[in-house]
């Protein structure tokens, strides 16, 4: 027998392969926003996410400009500090991209409507 994944109870009910428990599933059911807030709510997360991951590409595409400016392996100081920076730059959206995902994901996986969308 599967244990649920919110309370950790034995339980044989899943949902979409998920295994859950019957107290808990109808507790997910009584707080389910309506359809049309469900599917406004998934729009905002997957436009998020789109948002991120293409300020993410930018990032690595200025990232890898830096880098084929610089012509050896020592780099000018003024060089090292401009790769620090979109370096910097890279990561963070690297970071608003996991974000993002992770969101969509919890709202997608356990229903979980981030408190700014609420």
């Amino acid at each position: 027998m599967a244990r649920c994944v919110h309370c950790n109870k034995d339980t044989s009910l899943y949902d979409g392969g998920v295994p859950i428990c019957l107290e808990c599933a109808d507790a997910r059911d009584a707080n389910r926003k309506p359809p049309e807030t469900e599917h406004r709510i998934r729009t905002l997360l997957m436009e998020a996410l789109a948002e991120a991951t293409a300020r993410s590409h930018a990032a690595a595409e200025a990232f890898k400009n830096v880098m084929d400016q610089v012509p050896s392996a020592m780099p000018h100081p003024d060089g090292t500090q401009r790769i620090q920076n979109v370096s910097r730059e890279l990561s963070d959206a690297r970071k608003e991209v996991m974000r993002a995902h992770n969101r969509l994901n919890d709202f997608l996986s356990r229903g979980i409507i981030p408190d700014d969308l609420k």
